[in-house]
C-alpha cells in the first residue's frame, strides 16, 4: 500500500484517496540498516517493502493509521486564505515533529489544528473529524490511549452524522480506535472495531481489495492476544489469498506477504509451515535475481533460525530434535555476505552474528566465540559503528523465545472476547541470571498470583529455563548478566480459583503471593 501525506491546499482532490492507510511498524534493531544494502534489488517496488516485514507484530508493534491528511470535503470551505495557509503550515509542522519524535509539541499543534477547523467548518464537520483523528494518532503515539479513544470516537461520530455508518472515511479512525482499544487492554472491543473496518472496506472497495490487509493484520494480532489462534490463522490465510489473487504466484511482489506470513507462523508454533514458506521465498528470489543475490541473506538466516524451535501445531509430524539442519542456511548466508559486491559491513556483521548464534545454540563454544569476536571487530572498526555494537553485542538477545499460555484452567480467549465477567488477571514473576554461555541459571519464582494455578507457574519456569541467549559482551568477551526478570500475565476464572481453594483448604487471602523460591529444575 502506498504512503501518503498532507495536502490541505488542494480543495477538490479526492478525500477517498487520502483515506488509504498503511502500517507504521517499529523495526527490529537493525532491519533498516540491513536492508539498506539491498535497496538496488531488481524488483524495486516489492523489495522496498521487505524491511518492515521481518518482525511479527507484537504488543509494541501495533499499527495506527498514518496522519489523516486529506483535503477538506465539499461543504463549508475555509474562506480566509490566511487561515487555510495557517492550517496547512500547522499540519506540515505536525508531521515533522511527529516524525522527529517530538510528541508533546506535535500534540499541541494537533490541538491547535482542531481549534482552527472548528472555527472554520464547525465542530461536527468532516474536516474537524480529520483533525480529531490526527490528534488521536499522536495521543496514541504518546500512549495516552484513553484520550486517543475519545478523539477517535468523536471523529467517527462526526463522519457518521455527516455521511452514514458505512462511509469509507470511517476506516482510518476505526483502525486507530481499534489500536487504542487493544493497547489499553480491551482486545475484545478492538476485535469488533477492526471487523467493522473490514466490513466497511468490503462494502466500498469490494471483498478482494488490498487496502484491507493492514486491518486484517491488526485483527490477527488481536485474535492472537485473545488466545484465538485459529481465528488469527484464518486472518493470515485471507491476507495470503488476497496477495495471490492480485500478484503472480511466484513474482517478487508476493515476497513481502510471504515474509510476514512466515513470521506469524513462527509466533504461533507452525514451524514446519514457516520453513516451507521461507523455502518458497528463497526459490522466488533465486529464479528472479540469481543464487548469489544479497536479498537471499535474510530468508536464509530466518530459515536457519527456525531450527531453534519445535513445531507445536502438529504433534504427530516428524521433527528433528537437532538444530544441525539449519547450519547450511547460516553458512550460505554468511558466504553471500562475504562475496557479494553489494554487501557492506553491517550485512556481513549480522550474518556473522547469526552464525555465532547458531554455534552458541549448538554449544559449540569455541566456534561461537570466534564468530562473535569477528562480528565485534567489524562493529568496532569505526566510530559510527559502535552504536550497532552496543545494540547487538552489549545487551542480551534471546534466541529461542516461545510463547507462554495466556489462559489457565477453563479460561479461554472466546470468553474474554465475550466480556466474561468471571475472568481475572493473574501473573507469574521470575528472576534469573544468564551466564557467559547464554544459559539461564539461578531462576527463582518471585511472585505467583494466585498461587493455585501451579501448571501455569510450571509452564513459565519451563519456558524460561529452556531459553538460550546471545550473551552480553564486554571487550569482545562474553560475560555473565545477573538479575534478569520476567513477568507473565494470564487469565483465569474466579469460580475455578474458588473451587481450587476449596479443594486445597486455603483462604482467599493466602492465594495472593508466593515467597521467592529457587527453581527446582
Amino acid at each position: 500500500m502506498s504512503s501518503w501525506r498532507a495536502n490541505y491546499g488542494s480543495q477538490k482532490e479526492s478525500y477517498t484517496k487520502s483515506m488509504k492507510f498503511n502500517l507504521l511498524l517499529r523495526f527490529a534493531v537493525f532491519a533498516p540498516i540491513f536492508w539498506a544494502a539491498t535497496a538496488n534489488a531488481q524488483t524495486v517496488d516489492a523489495e522496498d517493502t521487505l524491511e518492515a516485514d521481518d518482525e511479527a507484530i507484537t504488543v509494541l508493534d501495533q499499527v495506527v493509521p498514518v496522519a489523516d491528511d486529506g483535503p477538506p470535503e465539499e461543504g463549508p470551505i475555509i474562506e480566509s486564505l490566511d487561515e487555510q495557509a495557517l492550517l496547512l503550515a500547522e499540519f506540515e509542522r505536525f508531521e515533522q515533529l511527529r516524525a522527529a519524535g517530538s510528541l508533546d509539541e506535535a500534540e499541541n499543534i494537533a490541538k491547535r489544528m482542531v481549534e482552527l477547523s472548528i472555527r472554520a467548518t464547525g465542530p461536527t464537520s468532516n474536516d474537524t473529524a480529520r483533525a480529531l483523528t490526527n490528534l488521536a494518532i499522536v495521543q496514541h503515539d504518546r500512549e495516552d490511549f484513553e484520550a486517543a479513544k475519545q478523539n477517535f470516537t468523536a471523529a467517527i461520530e462526526n463522519i457518521e452524522e455527516n455521511e452514514d455508518q458505512l462511509n469509507e472515511n470511517l476506516i482510518n479512525p476505526l483502525r486507530g480506535l481499534g489500536a487504542a482499544q487493544l493497547e489499553s487492554g480491551r482486545p475484545d472491543l478492538a476485535a469488533r472495531t477492526f471487523r467493522r473496518a473490514v466490513h466497511i472496506s468490503h462494502v466500498n472497495e469490494g471483498p478482494h481489495n488490498l487496502d484491507q490487509i493492514g486491518i486484517l493484520e491488526s485483527l490477527a494480532e488481536t485474535n492472537l492476544r485473545l488466545g484465538n489462534t485459529e481465528k488469527a490463522k484464518n486472518n493470515h490465510d485471507m491476507i495470503y489469498a488476497l496477495n495471490v489473487r492480485h500478484y503472480s504466484n511466484n513474482s517478487m511482489e508476493i515476497v513481502p506477504s510471504l515474509l510476514r506470513r512466515a513470521s506469524w507462523q513462527r509466533r504461533t508454533g507452525y514451524i514446519l509451515d514457516e520453513r516451507a514458506t521461507y523455502r518458497r521465498v528463497i526459490r522466488i528470489i533465486e529464479s528472479t535475481n540469481g543464487k548469489g543475490h544479497i536479498s537471499l541473506i535474510r530468508p536464509l538466516l530466518r530459515l536457519g533460525e527456525s531450527y531453534f524451535f519445535v513445531d507445536t501445531s502438529d504433534t504427530l509430524a516428524f521433527q528433528s530434535s537437532s538444530s544441525a539442519s539449519g547450519e547450511m542456511y547460516f553458512k550460505r548466508a554468511a558466504r553471500i555476505a562475504e562475496e557479494n559486491p553489494e554487501s557492506d559491513w553491517m550485512t556481513l556483521a549480522l550474518a556473522k552474528l547469526a552464525l555465532g548464534d547458531y554455534y552458541n545454540f549448538r554449544t559449540d563454544l569455541g566456534r561461537s566465540r570466534k564468530t562473535y569476536r569477528e562480528a565485534w571487530e567489524l562493529m568496532s572498526a569505526e566510530e559510527d559503528r559502535l552504536e550497532s555494537r552496543k545494540k547487538t553485542l552489549e545487551v542480551l538477545t534471546v534466541l529461542n523465545e516461545d510463547s507462554m499460555p495466556r489462559y489457565a484452567g477453563n479460561a479461554s480467549g472466546d470468553a474474554r472476547q465475550a466480556g466474561d465477567a468471571d475472568l481475572r488477571e493473574g501473573r507469574i514473576m521470575v528472576s534469573f541470571d544468564v551466564n557467559a554461555r547464554g544459559r539461564v541459571t539461578g531462576m527463582k519464582v518471585v511472585e505467583a498470583s494466585p498461587i493455585e494455578f501451579e501448571s501455569m507457574r510450571r509452564s513459565v519456569q519451563r519456558e524460561v529455563r529452556s531459553r538460550v541467549y546471545r550473551p552480553r559482551f564486554e571487550d569482545a568477551e562474553p560475560v555473565e548478566t545477573p538479575n534478569q526478570a520476567l513477568t507473565h500475565t494470564f487469565f483465569y476464572r474466579q469460580q475455578e480459583l474458588e473451587k481450587l481453594r476449596e479443594e486445597n483448604g486455603t483462604a482467599p487471602e493466602s492465594g495472593k503471593e508466593l515467597a521467592p523460591q529457587a527453581d527446582s529444575g
